[in-house]
């Protein structure tokens, strides 16, 4: 999932997309962090 919203988010750069660039990359961000939690919590 994280793989397709990066190309998403390269996309976006290309066309100049800055809105879009900014909501994807909060979504990233935060699925990052709940993927790091998640494994912090399992281990």
């Amino acid at each position: 999932m994280i793989r397709l919203q990066r190309e998403l988010l390269t996309c976006a750069a290309d066309s100049d997309d800055e809105g879009t660039v900014a909501l994807v990359s909060g979504y990233i961000t935060e699925q990052e962090k709940q993927l790091w939690m998640l494994s912090a919590y399992l281990s």
